[in-house]
């Protein structure tokens, strides 16, 4: 997918929101975010209690951001998963395409556990996130074929 705009309908929402609340059963984690790049909450799922959930999407965004210039440093073009172990909790951010799951979890799951339910979890948000480029870039060609009937007398007709 590109970095264009895209429009997301409500039935994609809740395949999304739906995936990710399989994928926090799956992988028993606390709480799962799909963020994008930038740090834009696109749907949680779990507990979030206290959490500062619009800091933490945009320190994994920027965290995702930080370790792509040391991956590029090295010649690699990015590294799609990162982990953080804590003492208490963990979080693993996956990279999917232009959006990043982010799972919290405790030791009720492992990394490995996590990781194996976030690489079957990807697969169904790339078909969703196919199906949402594909809907917007048809109704980006619509509105083009729309605005292209309109010509320029028809411009000033309206304005004079």
């Amino acid at each position: 997918m590109t970095d264009t705009s895209i429009i997301m309908h409500e039935e994609q929402f809740e395949q999304i929101k739906a995936a990710i609340a399989k994928l926090r059963q799956d992988a028993s984690a606390k709480v799962v975010f799909l963020i994008d790049k930038n740090g834009q909450q696109i749907a949680i799922q779990g507990d979030i209690g206290d959490l500062d959930t619009t800091s933490l999407a945009s320190l994994a965004a920027g965290n995702v951001a930080a370790t792509g210039g040391m991956a590029r440093l090295i010649g690699e073009k990015e590294f799609p998963t990162l982990s953080h172990e804590g003492e208490h909790e963990s979080i693993h951010i996956s990279i999917i395409g232009r959006a990043l799951m982010v799972v919290v979890f405790d030791e009720r799951s492992s990394l490995g556990l996590v990781k194996l339910r976030v690489k079957q979890a990807s697969r169904e948000m790339v078909l969703i996130f196919e199906e949402v480029a594909r809907r917007s870039q048809d109704r980006k060609s619509q509105e083009n074929a729309l605005f292209a009937e309109i010509t320029d007398e028809d411009i000033d007709s309206l304005f004079n």
